[in-house]
């Protein structure tokens, strides 16, 4: 069983469930797949306001909602899975902490979608794909309460951890659409700036391949 937890932000709603319906047309063994969704996280007190979305700070209670064991995955809700997570959860490397796609650009884009600044910084998306190793001892600080008061600069350049607890994933797991070059074959294809469900980026880079996945999970509507 792999434990997948994905970003979910009401205002696009339909990218995370187009998400979803991905990760089962192509993994091949059991996932469990948790929203993070505010209103059910009710012993975390989000109370930033530099948020440009719902899940930008809860993402790192991965850990606390995974008890503190095992292995778990964290994605942002606006992607498309075209590999096998089997694949991703197979790396797992317990000398690390986490394990991430480690980016090194700068955005083409100083706006993304629903009028965000879209800003360069440190270690700018390497928190959007988290192969969470839930029982290393360093995560034990990431409880909803010390969550709820860091900066986004410190919780997104994990500083709580070391460099070398750092672990690198392929890129291919977290391309970045509009980003980078057109890569039909990435297996998560990560809509960073905005994903096709709004009208702005509806023709933008990979922008059918979303489709191909929202056309399947609309199948039996129509019938």
């Amino acid at each position: 069983m792999i434990n997948l937890f994905v970003g979910f932000d009401p205002r696009e709603a339909v990218a995370y469930h187009v998400f979803c319906n991905s990760i089962i047309q192509n993994t091949s063994v059991p996932v469990q797949i948790t929203p993070l969704v505010l209103s059910q996280l009710q012993e975390f007190n989000e109370t930033h306001d530099d948020r440009s979305n719902d899940f930008v700070y809860s993402r790192f209670l991965t850990p606390y909602l995974s008890d503190f064991k095992g292995w778990a995955i964290f994605a942002d809700g606006d992607m498309i899975c075209q590999g096998d997570l089997k694949e991703l959860i197979d790396m797992a490397d317990p000398t690390k902490a986490v394990m991430v796609v480690k980016h090194d650009y700068q955005t083409k884009a100083t706006q993304k979608y629903l009028g965000n600044i879209n800003e360069n910084y440190p270690r700018k998306n390497w928190s959007s794909v988290i192969l969470w190793n839930c029982e290393h001892p360093k995560h034990k600080i990431l409880t909803p309460d010390f969550v709820s008061k860091q900066t986004g600069k410190f919780l997104h350049r994990f500083s709580w951890l070391d460099d070398q607890d750092i672990g690198e994933l392929p890129l291919e797991w977290n391309w970045l659409a509009s980003e980078y070059r057109v890569n039909r074959e990435a297996k998560l294809i990560h809509f960073t700036l905005g994903t096709p469900c709004f009208k702005d980026y509806k023709n933008s880079d990979m922008a059918d391949i979303w489709y191909h996945y929202y056309d399947l999970s609309q199948k039996g509507f129509d019938q």
